[in-house]
């Protein structure tokens, strides 16, 4: 399946109600996914955050408690869930097909258990089925989806066309079929993988990109890339760091500043190599991603990991990015 070039939304990534952020595991797309709702928050979005993997990470990105099916609101404007596809099961019982129903769905989960297991996409159905009920309903102005790893994201993504492929008619096809409608809409949904400037990271991405275009009809709005090293020294710099590095040179440092300055000038040359190699994986990921996919750039925080500090940082550096 192949989709048409994504048309920019009006108010350009915000405009989207709902985004897919996905990428390889250690790039940062939880970070991410957070600090896309809190600057769509401080932009004045009503904005829902749900983690798929319901692994407490997100929430833990605005210091909040566990959170679950139900939307918790952590910040102003932000509310987050974590996916269960037992209780999305029973909300589309509920709400869909006005089946009352009452604590654990017991032999009906079994059932749907098996199902899942012989047909494609009906697992993936429940998750991306209530994220798209969410935007059809209007709770929110924007839906931020912290989705799974790379390739995972693609079965998701193609879960409606899976069960249209498998199911003609009745009520089930009409559902997939206002699903598949929003998420073929680039004005209204789009996939934004995140990556770091290191070659299996931007390998990954590149082919990601290319399986989204060919496997489902969502469209990449977005490459955001990641630990983004800054350029410390000039090319000046560099050489007279190079000078300094002969025997003579640091002979009279070492006697000025009363300790040996090797390791000073080292670690500025292991900067700047460093710097160097990742610059060259992102020449490459310009060069091959589709030059209308806009790509972003986020720097290295040299700070801890995780917590509301990291999601404001990353929120403010990608608000520079994106203008207003």
């Amino acid at each position: 399946m192949t989709t048409s070039p994504a048309a920019p939304a009006t108010g350009g990534l915000f405009g989207h109600q709902l985004l897919f952020v996905t990428g390889k595991g250690g790039v940062g797309k939880t970070t991410v996914t957070a600090a896309l709702a809190q600057l769509a928050a401080q932009r004045g979005k009503r904005v829902l955050a749900c983690d798929i993997d319901a692994s407490g990470g997100l929430g833990a990105m605005f210091e909040a408690g566990p959170v679950g099916f139900v939307p918790t609101p952590v910040a102003p404007g932000v509310s987050v869930m974590s996916m269960d596809t037992e209780a999305s099961l029973r909300e589309y019982l509920k709400v869909s097909l006005r089946i009352p129903l009452a604590g654990r769905i017991g032999p009906l989960a079994k059932a749907f258990d098996f199902v899942a297991t012989a047909a494609p996409g009906v697992r993936e159905i429940l998750t991306v089925g209530k994220l798209c009920w969410e935007v059809r309903e209007g709770h929110y102005d924007l839906v931020v989806v912290d989705a799974p790893a790379s390739g995972h994201v693609v079965s998701q993504l193609g879960a409606p066309q899976a069960i249209n492929d498998l199911v003609k008619v009745g009520q089930i096809r009409s559902q997939t079929d206002w699903m598949l409608e929003l998420l073929s809409d680039p004005r209204r949904t789009g996939v934004i993988p995140v990556t770091i400037p290191e070659e299996m990271p931007v390998s990954e991405t590149l082919e990601l990109t290319e399986r989204i275009e060919r496997e489902t009809s969502a469209a990449v709005v977005a490459v955001i890339v990641n630990k983004v090293l800054p350029e410390l020294f000039s090319t000046r710099e560099e050489a007279i760091f190079e000078e300094l590095r002969t025997p003579a040179n640091l002979e009279v440092i070492a006697a000025d500043a009363g300790g040996d300055p090797g390791p000073v000038l080292e670690a500025a040359r292991l900067a700047v190599s460093t710097r160097r190699a990742r610059a060259v994986h992102l020449q490459l990921l310009q060069e091959r991603l589709d030059p209308r996919v806009p790509i972003l750039l986020l720097p290295y925080l040299f700070t801890r990991v995780g917590g509301l500090r990291s999601t404001r940082q990353v929120a403010t550096a990608l608000g520079e990015e994106l203008g207003s």
